[in-house]
């Protein structure tokens, strides 16, 4: 059903609604971001929708409200240890197309990869909701009409300012009953049809094609290009790779909590393994890794398409200002090199 609210109205139907769920949006932080006077947005707890950031795109991804850059998975002492306590107070989550498509990703990592559930992802993607926000097609680096990204039924609020209130589609039957005085009326999401960027995926028809690109001077560009730092992986909406850290209290070595913390698979060492090997030592490897991990190993593996959503903020933070769809055209042309060489 879908109905229309007035301003007052829609103000009032939120204040009922945070009195039970948790509201989280994309949020504007003022003069935080990574320059002088700029500002970051980022997803945060709001308490007013005064506070939703409605035309431009986050900085960082929607994921860090289900799996945070640090949360802690157990406390120990001496004698033992204990899991920490998750969230429970259900949460609204206001997000795109492209993000509520990446947590079909990261429900494939954390929740079904070959029959592991991991309970820390599990416990918080459990009491969420997702409510859709309109996309006017994004910046000049969003792609996620190519990805097949920039549609989602998975939602159970859909909703659109208007100069007077609000437009709202509900397929929730919880959330339909704050809805029983609403005037009804026509209205049904609208999607983006059309980028001003296209990302174009390499066809990489078998493993010998794979192996030969694997090993293709391509990649050699960026260990001059990319500073290892990790910021693509970090803002990207699918990532899911992390480490853990023990945190010590006090002076008792014995006595702590150990996290969870984001991590990259584009920062030096993060492929050390014990004993001192490392299978990836340059920042071209790394790179090599990540794009074939994004458009090709993650479809081979799951045959969900691929990983990435399009969403463009790997190339928005990147201070070396590399972008995903002109490495994607240069994997392509080394494809079609290959294919050429081996007469495919």
């Amino acid at each position: 059903m879908s109905y229309k609210l007035s301003t007052q109205e829609t103000t009032q139907l939120f204040a009922k609604l945070m009195e039970k769920y948790d509201v989280y949006a994309p949020k504007r932080f003022k003069n935080e971001g990574p320059y002088s006077d700029t500002d970051i947005i980022k997803y945060a707890k709001i308490a007013s929708l005064d506070e939703v950031e409605w035309n431009e795109k986050s900085d960082y991804p929607m994921k860090e409200v289900l799996s945070p850059i640090q949360q802690a998975i157990f406390y120990f002492t001496e004698d033992e240890f204990r899991a920490s306590k998750g969230k429970t107070r259900p949460m609204l989550i206001f997000a795109r197309p492209c993000d509520i498509n990446a947590m079909k990703v990261q429900a494939r990592i954390y929740a079904g990869n070959g029959g592991f559930v991991d309970m820390y992802y599990a416990r918080m993607a459990e009491l969420a909701k997702y409510i859709l926000m309109p996309c006017n097609g994004g910046d000049d680096t969003c792609f996620c009409v190519s990805m097949g990204t920039n549609t989602t039924d998975n939602y159970a609020v859909a909703v659109k300012p208007t100069e007077d209130g609000m437009l709202f589609e509900v397929k929730d039957e919880d959330l339909a009953a704050y809805f029983a005085d609403a005037a009804a009326a026509e209205f049904a999401p609208e999607f983006v049809t059309e980028n001003e960027l296209e990302a174009h995926i390499p066809d990489i028809p078998d493993r010998e094609v794979l192996n030969k690109l694997k090993e293709h001077e391509v990649w050699k560009q960026f260990n001059g290009r990319c500073i290892s730092c990790g910021a693509c992986t970090i803002a990207c909406s699918t990532c899911t790779c992390f480490t853990t850290r023990d945190v010590i209290y006090g002076d008792n070595p014995e006595v702590g909590e150990r996290r969870r913390v984001a991590a990259s698979c584009q920062i030096a060492d993060f492929a050390k393994v014990a004993g001192g090997g490392d299978y990836r030592t340059t920042a071209g490897d790394r790179m090599r890794y990540k794009m074939l991990h994004k458009f090709h190993d993650y479809d081979a593996r799951f045959h969900e398409g691929h990983m990435c959503v399009g969403c463009g903020r790997c190339t928005s933070r990147c201070p070396e200002f590399i972008s995903v769809t002109v490495t994607l055209d240069k994997m392509n042309a080394a494809v079609e090199e290959i294919k050429k060489e081996l007469g495919k």
